[in-house]
């Protein structure tokens, strides 16, 4: 063989090794495919399940040693069962599995977002807050922004991006491109961020077994001046530095990143259900865990906060990692007898999710230039490309709680009410209730003396407005809030538990 053509030879193998470094292709067999598909949906039932008892029992620190976290025989049944609610993890996403079954890969955000406001679930936080937007004529991305959402920055769509990096393998722009427009019905900034790169680790998660290389190479996606971003750079250097012991990279993360200054609930309190943090806990579970299935989930679980949604998420990614055959047998046989089984609130089972999850990677890889032949499917691979950048909360930082009260009691709002503050923003926290359950309170909100709106209050829990009232980026000052009930109720009442205020920092 002549020099010049081994030359040539050598010259192709090396723009081969480039092209595969690089993102270009990535072979991968059809079953192969399934399996880690199987094993990401699989991963999150049995992560959720495992941690499902501990649900913020342990707020703002993490679980004992000696505390035993119990995996008996027949526990996934049992929560199907019992507490089939549990599952919210993977329902939810199920939601837009259907909508995107229906209406194709370029489903309109509008069509994700009417299909999650009236779904028949319960909801919380950043995503009853959307639900109530929406309702209410506030589509996405209004309906996550946190001018209208306080909870934007809550953990809701991280929970709920599993299945765009599903369908998306090898490919973390194509899952952030659904994530712009799932995400954003209920996020924002470091919320939506949550959502983004969980769905950029279980895309690359199809084509690395290299759990830190997963974590690192995700962490792309997200702008690096967030403080989403620094959060997850923090808790990779210190996994370097203290390699065997996840309690002081815990406390670590916990001492620098733990002052949630969104969520209502939140400030001011042990409970933490910000998107960073607990998305710190998944990335601690996942270089921790050192691809041990068990190992990975109950360290994700000892964390503690929202200890059950962290193992699912973590449970997921290494599940699509390894593949669901390759998930052990300890946890796996538990999951056997549910899944011929219809998630509460849809008509889908796992097996069935398997499946048209498959179907939607498939289409997507060819709509991103890949391409199918009989049992071979070649990926064209995305090289992380930062989304932009968003800041919620900017110059808001939480300086008072203060509880309502009229004489020694929990304050009911009546006719009328002033709340004097000095900052430049406010929440009020509350609830409004009616034995007529269709009954639709109506309250003026007046702030320094201006009408700002007149705000619904459903007492349906579903249509819920979980926060009553808020406003930011106010002028730094003294302010006074006023409120009036235009319509009493003698079944009902609106009460208020308190007000936290917002100003800049030091001010």
């Amino acid at each position: 063989m002549s020099k010049v053509l081994k030359g040539l030879l050598v010259s192709i193998v090396i723009l081969l090794v480039i092209g595969v470094a690089f993102g270009k292709s990535y072979k991968i067999s059809t079953g192969a495919l399934k399996d880690k598909i199987m094993g990401g949906w699989a991963g999150q039932v049995i992560g959720c399940t495992f941690g499902g008892p501990t649900e913020f029992r342990h707020q703002s620190t993490y679980i004992p040693d000696y505390q035993p976290i119990a995996w008996p025989k027949g526990i996934i049944k049992w929560w199907y069962d019992n507490a089939p609610g549990l599952y919210d993890d993977i329902y939810m996403d199920i939601t837009f599995v259907e909508v995107i079954e229906k209406e194709g890969i370029d489903a309109p955000g509008s069509s994700f977002a009417r299909a999650f406001a009236n779904a028949e679930y319960p909801l919380w936080h950043a995503n009853q807050m959307a639900r109530y937007n929406i309702l209410h004529g506030i589509m996405p991305p209004e309906s996550g922004h946190w001018l209208n959402n306080p909870h934007a920055d809550d953990i809701d769509f991280q929970i709920e991006a599993d299945f765009a990096g599903l369908m998306s393998p090898g490919m973390p722009n194509a899952a952030a491109e659904i994530c712009d427009k799932v995400g954003h019905i209920m996020n924002y900034g470091d919320g939506w961020y949550g959502g983004v790169y969980v769905a950029a680790m279980y895309s690359l998660a199809f084509v690395s077994d290299d759990v830190e290389y997963i974590v690192k190479e995700a962490l792309k996606m997200i702008p690096k001046e967030s403080q989403y971003a620094k959060c997850i750079s923090d808790v990779i250097k210190w996994y370097h530095e203290f390699p065997d012991d996840w309690k002081e990279t815990w406390w670590r993360v916990h001492k620098k990143w733990s002052e949630d200054i969104g969520c209502p609930d939140g400030v001011f309190t042990p409970f933490n259900i910000d998107a960073k943090i607990n998305s710190a806990w998944v990335v601690l579970g996942l270089l921790y865990g050192k691809k041990d299935f068990g190992k990975t989930i109950e360290i994700a679980t000892r964390c503690g906060d929202d200890s059950d949604c962290n193992p699912a998420t973590a449970g997921g990614i290494l599940g699509t990692i390894i593949g669901y055959n390759n998930i052990p047998e300890y946890w796996k046989k538990e999951l056997r007898e549910v899944e011929d089984i219809d998630f509460i609130y849809t008509e889908t089972s796992l097996k069935e999710l398997y499946d048209i999850s498959y179907k939607h990677a498939i289409a997507n890889i060819k709509r991103n230039g890949g391409k199918v032949k009989k049992n071979k499917v070649m990926i064209s691979l995305q090289d992380p490309r930062p989304v932009k950048l968003e800041v919620g909360f900017k110059d808001h930082f939480p300086v008072e709680k203060r509880f309502l009260w009229r004489k020694g009691k929990g304050l009911v709002l009546q006719d009328t009410l002033t709340v004097g503050f000095y900052g430049n923003g406010f929440v009020i926290n509350g609830k409004a209730y009616n034995d007529n359950e269709d009954y639709v309170f109506k309250v003026e909100v007046y702030i320094d003396g201006k009408l700002q709106e007149v705000t619904e209050l459903p007492c349906n829990f579903h249509d819920r407005k979980n926060t009553l009232f808020w406003k930011y980026q106010l002028p730094v000052g003294k302010h006074k809030v006023f409120l009036k009930l235009l319509n009493p109720s003698d079944s009902g009442k609106v009460s208020l538990s308190d007000i936290v205020v917002y100003s800049k920092k030091g001010e």
